[in-house]
């Protein structure tokens, strides 16, 4: 009994205190009243137990909405329940009701029938009393609120009679009564002997103590505040969380806050049933609403009087559901969703998108009733689901943006403003998923075929369809919509798109997948061998004279493809960095920038300008991080491998392409996967994991991958491990396929791969060193680069490595290495000094050969090329017997005659950092570093870097790593 009452102690005490009157001959009546399930009916069955225990006569009733209007229907069960004591006193009292009942048929109005039952009360007390004579009776009534007007009217006439008898007349009612119970509930309190009883709900202590029972004390402790927090102290609620957490456990101890299930369901559509026909409707508009909202705004939702729709919001508060307007817990919320039937509920989320989109609300909060309505909507909700869907991406929600943008799509028409729908649906599932997008880009497709898109979705679709692989079916495409234009002007009719729109979707399909020029250019009809002179210049002037498209904001994809062409025409680097550096500073990363922008500092890589790349890649990586864009962040990941590539950082540049590819499986890559693929083998297979790399060959990849310019990486990889791993006519093939297709496409310049300059390493593989010394001719005739460029110390390096002379090979060694000093290469530079120390070597300088191989180890220990290292271990392999242990470990003498910012910067010098790195390891300026080192070749007398003593190698400072 007392695990049933928790926090009851006091009202049970009163209950008892009016019980000992009762019996010593003064009647009382108690009212007992509080918030829906909070108690009063178990309050009310348990002392009724106890009264009978204690040998009192109980007569017991309870009012139910359904009998609402059923006469004498509260009075006709206490007299049934007294029916086996005293069988006369009920046919007594039942043929006075019978009586009346048979009169109010025969009268003409409602109010008679009233006053013929009110007649008869007196009566009918009378001889309830009867029964009370010599014993103690308790008339307990629940739910009183929901009796009869004449069963109330009776109790109200049996309180003025039973001051002097021993009768205990219990009542329990709703804290809030309708306007037709509150004269009972004021003429009962009237009552000298009425005594009212007000439940609270149970409070965290209360709470506590119920779980108690249950659980250690401990674990009362830590679970009660959750539980209060969930519940609100409502004992139905505290109740059903508990034996929801009871089956969930078994028989272990709780850790962690109970999880609402079934029973707590249940328990809380309980609490609303029990309550007005209102409150159930009302809790669904909140439901749906989610959050607290004004009374007359769920009025107008839920089709309830405003007035109606405050009091319901009250109960719930009351009786712990509500907490503030809003639901105090999810799961609350969950389960008035789930009872409501789905076209009630679809019908509020339409009317709940209306009401809010004419009340001004956001557009997200309108899109997401919209979205749970699951039917199309109105045309006055297309344009809310496009601006909610901008604000979703916005917020990182693609998701929900995807979920708007379908539900546009589905929702409009067939016509213009569909096909821009589904446009740019495309470039919303093209951040998660490249190939969840190509179902909507195949449709899309048809529709610009039938001129129904705007010139920039237009090349937004060439570019994702040249993505997927489709690029010659694209060019085809655009290629009828040409020859339709020009019939078009012809006959002085105005066309779908400008003019300059067609030859900007020409010139860029033509440079991503150079062999569909062909679709553009008859047989014959232009020299193919020139870098993209097939497509019509028209995009920088239209012949109308109205701005071309690409001059628009969020165009960027002419210009992008201007700077990459400079950059592969070769001789103009200066002029692809400007151009790409002004698209990058122009254009912001979107959907329909991100290729453009790649293709921007792809153009700087191929500049040579591998540290104005890496700033923009990684500020465009900084945009995008805390964005939920897969794709973006793939793709601009790739671009990064491909430049730690180029700078000799081997595990870097692995670790960026393996990440790259984990962001999105293989299908979304289309014939981008050739990116980072291709630096992934040729970071491993410069690593000297082989067999990691041969394993990364058997990733199947598109077919029409090779018929595009990031092809050509994956095939020069492919190459690199083939020669690695001694299969040299294989790789000899790989390195001539590039030549033919670079040769075919036009490309001049020796980037993005030198092929002739591999072909050469292949042939001297094979041993012939005449075929190898042709390529590298060749190679050094078409060099246009400058002093310090990328091409130039790979070619000097090659064409000492074909030359049979020592003193040649000397030369060129020393200017291969002074060039790529000032370069970026990193792992290039360390073959050329391990070159040039066996070249020294050979010319019996072993003191030089020593320094320059140990500069070789620590340059590729640097870049993670364990081959190379291998390969120039310091000590060994140069003719020379290792240094004495005790000389190496005297202190270098050189740095004795060193400050310490001059000895950080000889020793950074002497393992091969450039002036730049130099000064970005220090903190320095580049000019601080140049004035170091005139000071150090002074002190130290020598010329050049590469003299500086091989001593220094062994000088270890704090911060130099």
């Amino acid at each position: 009994m007392a695990a049933r009452l928790v926090e009851r102690e006091d009202e049970w005490e009163t209950l008892n205190d009016l019980l000992g009157s009762a019996r010593r001959g003064r009647g009382r009546v108690a009212v007992i009243s509080g918030p829906i399930a909070g108690g009063k009916t178990t309050l009310l069955e348990c002392f009724t137990e106890q009264a009978l225990s204690d040998g009192a006569l109980v007569l017991e009733a309870a009012g139910s909405r359904a009998e609402r209007y059923l006469p004498f229907g509260i009075l006709r069960r206490i007299l049934d329940s007294a029916a086996p004591l005293d069988p006369a006193v009920h046919a007594e009292a039942t043929a006075l009701l019978d009586g009346v009942s048979a009169e109010a048929e025969g009268a003409q109005d409602a109010a008679g029938a009233v006053e013929a039952g009110m007649r008869v009360l007196p009566h009918v007390c009378a001889s309830l009393l009867r029964i009370a004579r010599g014993r103690t009776v308790v008339i307990a009534v629940d739910d009183v609120h929901h009796g009869d007007e004449l069963s109330r009217a009776f109790l109200l006439c049996l309180a003025r009679r039973v001051r002097q008898a021993g009768v205990l007349i219990v009542l329990t009612e709703a804290v809030r009564l309708l306007p037709a119970q509150l004269d009972f509930h004021a003429e009962l309190k009237r009552q000298p002997n009425c005594t009212s009883i007000r439940l609270p709900l149970l409070s965290a202590d209360g709470t506590g103590r119920l779980l108690a029972g249950h659980f250690s004390t401990a674990a009362a402790q830590r679970l009660s505040a959750d539980c209060q927090e969930a519940t609100g102290g409502n004992p139905l609620l505290v109740k059903a969380l508990l034996e929801d957490g009871l089956a969930a456990l078994g028989d272990s101890e709780p850790f962690q806050p109970f999880v609402p299930a079934e029973t707590f369901e249940r328990a809380v559509l309980d609490c609303l049933h029990r309550g007005d026909p209102e409150m159930p409707a009302v809790a669904r508009g909140v439901a749906v609403l989610g959050d607290a909202c004004p009374p007359a705004l769920l009025s107008r939702i839920t089709d309830v009087h405003v007035k109606t729709a405050e009091l319901a919001l009250q109960d719930l508060g009351r009786c712990g559901i509500l907490r503030d307007g809003a639901f105090r817990e999810a799961a609350t919320r969950a389960a008035v969703l789930t009872a409501t039937p789905p076209g009630a509920l679809s019908a509020l989320h339409q009317r709940a998108a209306r009401l809010l989109h004419q009340e001004g609300a956001a557009a997200l909060d309108v899109a997401r009733h919209l979205l749970a309505a699951r039917k199309p909507v109105e045309g006055w909700a297309i344009p809310v689901l496009q601006e909610a869907a901008e604000y979703a991406l916005v917020e990182d929600d693609p998701q929900l943006a995807l979920r708007c943008g379908e539900l546009a799509v589905d929702s409009c028409p067939e016509g213009s403003r569909r096909t821009a729908l589904k446009s740019r649906l495309v470039s919303i599932v093209w951040r998660s998923s490249p190939a969840a997008a190509e179902g909507h880009l195949r449709q899309l497709s048809r529709e610009f075929c039938a001129g129904r898109l705007t010139d920039r979705d237009l090349l937004h679709a060439v570019s994702c369809l040249a993505w997927m692989g489709e690029a010659r079916q694209a060019a085809e495409a655009v290629h009828g919509l040409q020859t339709a234009a020009d019939r078009a002007r012809h006959v002085g009719r105005p066309f779908a798109y400008e003019s300059g729109t067609l030859a900007a979707a020409q010139n860029w399909l033509s440079l991503i997948s150079p062999p569909v020029r062909d679709v553009f250019t008859p047989s014959g009809a232009a020299d193919t061998t020139a870098p993209d002179t097939t497509a019509p210049d028209v995009t920088r002037a239209p012949a109308d004279g109205r701005a071309a498209s690409h001059d628009m904001p969020d165009d960027a994809h002419v210009p992008a493809a201007e700077a990459m062409r400079t950059a592969l025409r070769g001789g103009q680097g200066e002029a692809a960095v400007a151009e790409a550096t002004r698209v990058l500073q122009r254009y912001h990363l979107s959907d329909r920038t991100l290729t453009s922008l790649v293709l921007a500092v792809l153009a700087l890589v191929y500049a040579g300008r591998l540290d104005l790349a890496l700033t923009w890649i990684d500020r465009l990586l900084g945009e995008c991080a805390t964005s939920n864009a897969p794709t973006w962040q793939a793709v601009l990941g790739a671009v990064r491998a491909e430049v730690a590539l180029r700078q000799g950082d081997l595990p870097g540049a692995a670790a960026q392409a393996r990440q790259a590819m984990s962001l999105i499986s293989v299908p979304c890559w289309g014939v981008g996967i050739a990116l980072p693929l291709g630096v992934l083998i040729e970071a491993e297979t410069r690593m000297g994991n082989l067999e990691e790399a041969m394993g990364l060959l058997e990733q199947p990849v598109p077919e029409t991958m090779l018929e595009t310019r990031t092809g050509l990486h994956y095939l020069r990889a492919r190459g690199r491990c083939h020669l690695a791993t001694g299969r040299y006519h294989a790789a000899l093939r790989d390195f001539l396929t590039c030549g033919e297709l670079m040769q075919a496409w036009g490309m001049e310049a020796a980037e993005p791969v030198p092929w002739r300059l591999d072909a050469a390493e292949a042939w001297l593989a094979i041993g012939n060193v005449p075929r190898a010394r042709e390529y590298v001719e060749q190679q050094r005739r078409r060099e246009t680069g400058p002093a310090g460029s990328r091409p130039r110390g790979p070619v000097l390096f090659a064409l000492a490595r074909t030359s049979g002379d020592l003193g040649y090979r000397l030369k060129r060694l020393t200017e291969a290495v002074e060039v790529l000093e000032q370069g970026e290469d990193r792992l290039q530079l360390a073959r050329s000094l391990g070159e040039l120390g066996s070249a020294y070597r050979a010319a019996g300088d072993f003191n030089r050969a020593r320094m320059l191989v140990r500069k070789a180890w620590h340059v590729a220990k640097s870049c993670g090329a364990q081959p190379l290292c291998q390969e120039f271990t310091p000590g060994q392999g140069d003719g020379e017997p290792a240094p004495v242990a005790g000389r190496e470990a005297e202190p270098p003498s050189e740095a004795e005659v060193l400050s310490e910012a001059e000895a950080r910067v000889a020793l950074l010098a002497a393992r091969g950092h450039t002036n730049r790195e130099i000064a970005t390891k220090l903190y320095v300026t580049v000019s601080t570093v140049e004035q170091h080192l005139t000071r150090i070749y002074r002190k130290l007398q020598v010329k050049r870097r590469r003299d500086l003593p091989a001593r220094l190698w062994d000088l270890s400072l704090p911060g130099i790593a």
